[in-house]
């Protein structure tokens, strides 16, 4: 298998001032961060964690993979509210998929209220659990289904990235066919637009997803626009997955050979390493010898200048 089309949309929606949401869309990694948070301190926190899953090392997968990239996420931001007053409490939701071509699995990391649904032969399942007041007690069976869309406080969130030092990141790890359709979307969509309406409007689009996430924003904006509404999908395609592209081999010089890391070493250059002053310019002890004489050279030619002015 292998990953097709592709498209994302984000919209401020009708009610907010400013956006708080963030997407990625970047195969074979495709994500929603929704922030939350006091000013724009949710906009902070939710592109603080696209950047921390963009970071992704070129061929890691998986389950852990996720996990590993959302704690890095909520480490980032939870350190970054600590050091600004006016971002104090700030965090994120994130629903992130992974797709492993070659295993045809789709890895999920989960934390929050956005949701991951799968459409596979015409019908819609909701992949993500609701980390949310009303999804406990739905959970729990004390509240049903219907009841929880109605519920005053159904945004209220139980789990978030960057809220605090550390986030129970929910994963999963599911078996991908050809013809599935993955959608992830805040929740500024599904408060608005019920689940059979959004099968009825990716239907509606002949499954292509730059039509379908169009008219799922459009929906929501129909129905009030009351949050932001992001939305990403894309389809599972039959067929070989597509190779990444091979890295560029370096040759290194007969200077550099002797310190080049080999390409499976796990070595990482500290941060100190990293900071460490080059120089690239300047003597070494021969040269500082040679210096010291032009200058003493340059010293006695110019009292000679003057004692022969002054003799004249």
């Amino acid at each position: 298998m292998r990953t097709g089309r592709a498209s994302a949309l984000t919209d401020t929606g009708r009610r907010r001032p400013h956006n708080e949401d963030t997407f990625v869309c970047d195969p074979p990694l495709f994500a929603v961060a929704d922030g939350v948070g006091g000013a724009q301190a949710g906009e902070i926190a939710s592109r603080l964690a696209a950047a921390a899953l963009e970071e992704r090392p070129p061929g890691s997968l998986g389950t852990d993979t996720l996990t590993a990239l959302i704690l890095e996420a909520n480490n980032r931001i939870y350190m970054r509210a600590l050091g600004d007053p006016e971002a104090a409490g700030m965090g994120t939701v994130v629903t992130a998929l992974l797709v492993d071509e070659t295993a045809a699995t789709i890895a999920v990391g989960h934390v929050g209220d956005s949701r991951a649904y799968r459409i596979r032969h015409d019908v819609l399942e909701q992949l993500t659990p609701d980390h949310s007041l009303v999804g406990e007690l739905v959970r729990a069976g004390r509240l049903s289904t219907e009841e929880a869309e109605q519920h005053p406080h159904r945004s209220v969130i139980t789990r978030a990235v960057g809220t605090e030092p550390i986030v129970d990141v929910h994963t999963e790890t599911l078996a991908a066919l050809p013809g599935d359709l993955y959608l992830i979307c805040s929740d500024g969509l599904t408060d608005l637009v019920r689940d059979e309406r959004i099968l009825e409007l990716v239907a509606a689009a002949e499954d292509d997803p730059e039509v379908a996430v169009q008219s799922l924003v459009d929906a929501a904006n129909s129905a009030g626009g009351i949050d932001n509404i992001t939305v990403v999908l894309f389809e599972i395609l039959d067929g070989d997955p597509v190779p990444p592209p091979a890295p560029i081999a370096v040759e290194p010089d007969d200077d550099t050979a002797e310190h080049a890391i080999e390409p499976e070493s796990s070595a990482v250059v500290s941060p100190a390493a990293q900071a460490a002053p080059v120089q690239r310019h300047g003597a070494g002890a021969g040269g500082r010898w040679l210096a010291l004489f032009a200058i003493l050279l340059t010293i006695a030619i110019a009292g000679l200048v003057i004692w022969w002015s002054l003799k004249r």
